[in-house]
């Protein structure tokens, strides 16, 4: 699985790293004030809807079902299948936009009750219908994301939504340098969103010419689409837990301003690892696991979850570490410029080293989440995903009235465990453990290796970053640079001494990719 993982996980990155661009960007612009809290609620409703469909939420459900049809009844009907998909989900998310933009003061109000009576409550309500339009788009856009993951074509989907973050980058780097009031500068980046739904849409149209994946294109909800439905909005709810833990902890922490920017800004940096991980497993591990279930292939099942359990693990854990050590210098560096103050730094920062503590959970989660969703149970996931939440919730009510937005932080990172211990305790009673035995070995050698790493930062960091302070942001960076090239140095070199990864092993991963079956 390595070739088509690092691929997903390629994109995924560039598409991270394009999103801390245009979130500093947003930062120096709008600042963390109640223009900025607005907008970023805004956002992050519109940006749980975007996940929810198109980073392989949709795609687990989609994926094992496609297969199916296309094993039991051949090519033809599984197009014919996908294009009754297809037309009923675009159907479905533009009646899904048009009635939230109807309804939106009363679910701003709901997510976000500490700005009823608030000018934020009509900010916040505006941009988000202004972003409406991206929803009608998402919903096709994540149908041929599946189809193109489900034959192997990882390459396109995961480097598409690379153009929702160049779309937003342009216009908000064009506001900076027009001095632009931050309440016209948030309408406009708000209306930026639907527009870069817009050209992911075509560019997958462009490239989908020709393959047929999605014939004859048809909108209905005959029995097999409501059977399809019924399956996979469960799975669609359970694999956006991240974001919708986020947003329980926006409902919390509105009540105190600006510690909605504070979050979005913290779980921004959480985002990295988690969707390299993330994205990955819902575009190659679900595919893979699906394969072997249905040929009855214990062998390769056990080696897939393996594997997957190992990347996953492999990439959570020295994450973890690194930002719980660097999270001040991190978000001074990426989020301190133009409106974004240094105490709304120190505030971001505090709370991105709780929310870090949860990230291998998370992680965790969306691991043990695949297997499930290979067997076609997306209620599982979702009743672990909702109980997670109100854990988050009450958590967070009690946590946020002491700790403030840290202690919101703290909820969000216990109902991520809480959600993780379910679907593990459920996995062991359903379908008993499949990991093998040489990633039983690997998995504590990686917890070592990233222990040794961990350790090793933070006294550099204690030498490093007291130095680094007072430099200019080019030396800040350089800094920076250096103490994260370190620890993965570090962290590698561990790895190659205890046998966990070989050089020559990886290259032959490389030449030799699995997965990319038809």
């Amino acid at each position: 699985m390595l070739r088509p993982l690092l691929t997903v996980s390629a994109g995924t990155l560039s598409s991270r790293l394009l999103g801390f661009v245009r979130d500093a960007l947003v930062a120096a612009l709008l600042g963390a004030g109640v223009v900025a809290d607005a907008f970023l609620l805004a956002f992050q409703l519109v940006n749980v809807m975007r996940r929810l469909l198109t980073e392989g939420a949709l795609n687990a459900a989609l994926v094992p079902a496609w297969l199916k049809v296309r094993e039991h009844n051949g090519p033809a009907a599984a197009a014919a299948f996908a294009g009754r998909l297809l037309g009923s989900i675009a159907l479905a998310t533009l009646l899904l936009a048009i009635l939230l933009g109807v309804f939106m003061p009363l679910l701003i109000a709901a997510l976000a009750p500490g700005f009823i009576g608030q000018p934020a409550l009509l900010m916040a309500t505006r941009d988000a219908r202004l972003m409406l339009p991206y929803l009608a788009f998402a919903g096709p856009v994540a149908v041929m994301m599946g189809l193109f993951n489900a034959q192997g074509k990882v390459g396109l989907t995961a480097f598409s939504p690379l153009l929702f973050n160049v779309s937003l980058i342009v216009v908000t780097a064009a506001l900076l340098l027009g001095h632009n009031d931050p309440t016209i500068a948030a309408l406009i980046l708000s209306g930026t969103v639907g527009v870069a739904g817009l050209l992911q849409l075509s560019i997958l149209a462009v490239n989908g010419r020709g393959e047929r994946l999605a014939t004859p294109l048809r909108a209905g909800f005959d029995a097999a689409m409501r059977t399809f439905f019924a399956k996979a909005i469960p799975g669609m709810i359970a694999n956006s837990g991240p974001q919708l833990l986020i947003v329980a902890g926006a409902i919390i922490a509105s009540a105190q301003p600006a510690a909605v920017s504070w979050l979005y800004f913290a779980n921004r940096l959480i985002e990295l690892p988690l969707g390299i991980v993330g994205v990955a497993m819902g575009a190659v591990l679900v595919p893979e696991l699906a394969r072997a279930v249905r040929g009855g292939d214990r062998t390769a099942l056990s080696e897939a979850a393996s594997r997957g359990l190992e990347l996953a693990v492999g990439v959570a854990l020295p994450a973890t570490f690194g930002l719980i050590v660097l999270a001040e210098p991190i978000v001074r560096l990426l989020f301190e410029h133009g409106a974004f103050s240094a105490a709304d730094s120190a505030a971001t920062a505090q709370a991105l080293a709780v929310l870090a503590v949860g990230l291998p959970a998370q992680v965790l989660a969306k691991n043990w989440s695949a297997a499930f969703f290979a067997r076609e149970d997306t209620r599982t996931p979702l009743v672990a995903t909702l109980i997670s939440v109100a854990v988050a919730l009450v958590a967070a009510v009690l946590l946020g009235r002491l700790f403030g937005a840290a202690g919101v932080a703290a909820a969000i990172s216990l109902g991520a465990w809480s959600n993780a211990a379910l679907l593990l305790g459920r996995g062991v009673q359903r379908f008993g453990v499949t990991i093998d035995a040489p990633a039983r070995r690997r998995l504590v050698l990686i917890v070592l290796a990233s222990l040794v790493m961990g350790a090793l930062l933070w006294l550099a960091a204690g030498v490093v970053l007291p130095l680094m302070a007072t430099g200019s942001t080019l030396v800040q960076a350089a800094a920076l640079a250096v103490l994260i090239g370190g620890g993965l140095i570090v962290y590698a070199a561990v790895l190659m001494l205890a046998g966990v990864i070989r050089p020559d092993g990886v290259l032959r991963a490389l030449r030799r990719p699995r997965g990319l079956r038809d």
